[in-house]
């Protein structure tokens, strides 16, 4: 269904993977300011954006793979390339709230690409979800992760900056 309409539409993959980043960066920004929850904040906002990580990578489909395989290939993310964006957009918004609620962008990246490799292997082990393991999954997951590490770290740097001159 989701994979459908996105071929439907593949134009607005690319439009959506860059709301994605805008809307994290600005809901990020305003919830570190505000302090006084930001940390509470944003572990609700972690959890809320591993559930379409869980229910787009985990939920069993109709279809039925046969057997136990992972296909290995990797290729580079272009604007037509719809499955890849919409790979690489679906861990931006976890990764970059995980890196701010710790404060670690860089353990919050690693634990985003092993968690990543864990879902295709669970993918590759139970044919009876329907799912299919592959490398490029893996692979464009953890560079969504990276672009949400390099954000999330950006983010906190310009925030402790303007807080700083902000405090007399």
């Amino acid at each position: 269904m989701i994979t459908n309409f996105l071929l439907d539409n593949s134009a607005l993959v690319p439009v959506v993977l860059v709301l994605a980043v805008v809307l994290c960066v600005g809901v990020g920004c305003v919830v570190l300011r505000s302090r006084r929850f930001a940390v509470r904040v944003l572990w609700v906002l972690v959890a809320l954006s591993v559930l379409p990580v869980l229910a787009l990578t985990l939920v069993p489909t109709r279809s039925r793979v046969e057997s136990v395989a992972c296909v290995i290939q990797f290729s580079a993310p272009t604007v037509g390339s719809v499955e890849l964006l919409a790979n690489v957009a679906l861990f931006v918004p976890p990764v970059y709230f995980g890196a701010l609620s710790t404060r670690r962008p860089l353990p919050t990246l690693v634990v985003a690409a092993v968690f990543s490799a864990a879902i295709e292997t669970v993918q590759a082990l139970i044919p009876a979800i329907g799912r299919a393991c592959d490398t490029n999954d893996w692979a464009m997951n953890t560079a969504g992760a990276v672009v949400a590490a390099i954000l999330a770290a950006a983010t906190m740097a310009v925030t402790a900056r303007a807080t700083s001159r902000s405090e007399p």
